[in-house]
């Protein structure tokens, strides 16, 4: 069900239909106080344990006859099944409990995701295969990658025919079929960061290291100077002993100078970025969604963590601070102020100009991630894309 159809209410109402006695509700820990706000409306008459994914393990030994995966595609990694999917299979194994798994976006990447959703459910249609590479032959179009030099197998070509073996066992609404009729309108604001940023950018990017007075920025490979310069184009920056510092509060203070007049929904990706937004916001600025919908403030949250599970409703915008690589991030994340009664939603995308988040919202928006290949290709077209030059004064450098 697509997102603000009720799949919360959905999954807690056919728990009570059914007569579910004890009820394990798994989800992200953002969603938790929401989610047993709809347990309290709805009034059923079963007990409700609601957990996050990473406490599962603490309730891992406790007995229910339901159990709940809210955001199920979070279980999807493949070939190996990750620990959170391995621990839904031991519950449900141990309980022979029944199991609603909820999702937006279950198959977001690859329809290769769904197999270690269900595994661990008897009755799932991929049961006669004990793995995930006995059932890629008959449902993955496995192909061949080289990476390193090394040829590996890449199966994330999974075929049509695994969602037709699951339409079964699935109740799927579209926001029409809800009746919705809001629309999202997106676009795109530049920055001119300071001369400085750019400066340490070209730096890096040639030298592959930056010293400061007490820490060093190291992008020795690829991922790393991938990495550092989507931090370094929002103005923070992590060094490699782990500190991390704000470089440049040109993003932050554009917001505040456009946007502090309305109470917004702003979305970041790194942690230093959202020190950045405290310091230009001050106490206009919060981050739990309790006081966001009691207070006039506006709210700060991390991309991945707030892109689920999480009504933005009362934001009159969502303003992003900054892009994450996922498809899925963007997808869901960009959908949070999305209700029935809404008509128009306004999202602002803050990049810096010449930076590297225009090359990732072209490849999110046509539902691609942004890899170390899409970097490589782009590297030469933002680097020196700025409009700045090469004689910016050095002592400029980063201060500690």
């Amino acid at each position: 069900m697509e997102v603000r159809t009720g799949k919360t209410l959905t999954a807690l109402g056919i728990a009570d239909k059914i007569g579910a006695k004890s009820v394990l509700f798994v989800t992200k820990k953002k969603a938790i106080s929401s989610i047993e706000d709809d347990y309290e409306l709805l009034k059923p008459k079963y007990k409700i344990v609601v957990i996050n994914y990473e406490s599962l393990h603490k309730y891992e030994e406790k007995r229910y006859d339901f159990i709940v995966c809210d955001e199920a595609h979070s279980m999807g990694a493949f070939p190996k099944a990750s620990n959170r999917a391995k621990m839904v299979k031991r519950i449900i194994q141990r309980n022979k409990c029944k199991v609603i798994l909820m999702s937006g976006t279950p198959t977001p990447e690859s329809n290769s995701q769904m197999y270690h959703q269900v595994y661990g459910i008897p009755g799932n249609p991929f049961k006669k295969y004990s793995n995930f590479y006995k059932f890629a032959k008959d449902y993955v179009n496995v192909k061949q990658r080289i990476i390193n030099s090394f040829s590996i197998n890449d199966y994330s070509d999974g075929l049509p025919s695994i969602m037709e073996a699951m339409k079964p066992y699935m109740i799927s609404m579209t926001q029409k079929d809800a009746g919705f009729s809001s629309s999202i309108t997106e676009e795109v604001l530049y920055v001119e960061m300071s001369d400085n940023t750019y400066y340490m950018i070209k730096k890096l990017n040639k030298d592959r290291i930056l010293e400061g007075i007490e820490d060093i920025v190291l992008a020795d490979t690829p991922v790393k100077l991938m990495t550092k310069l989507h931090q370094m184009y929002s103005g923070t920056v992590k060094f490699e002993s782990g500190n991390s510092m704000i470089l440049d509060l040109s993003k932050a203070n554009f917001i505040y100078d456009n946007f502090c007049a309305c109470k917004i929904g702003i979305f970041y990706k790194f942690k230093e970025e959202l020190n950045a937004i405290k310091k230009v916001y001050g106490d206009d600025i919060c981050t739990d969604l309790k006081e966001f919908e009691t207070t006039d403030k506006s709210i700060a949250l991390q991309i991945v963590s707030g892109r689920e599970g999480v009504s933005l409703k009362q934001a009159e915008y969502l303003v992003y601070y900054n892009i994450d690589f996922s498809a899925t991030s963007y997808w869901q994340s960009r959908d949070r102020m999305t209700t029935k009664d809404r008509e128009a939603s306004n999202v602002y995308w803050i990049f810096a100009k010449g930076g590297i988040e225009d090359k990732i919202y072209d490849a999110v928006k046509k539902k691609k991630n942004y890899t170390l290949q899409h970097f490589k290709k782009d590297l030469h077209t933002f680097i020196n894309n700025d409009g700045t030059t090469d004689t910016v004064k050095e002592d400029k450098g980063i201060r500690k």
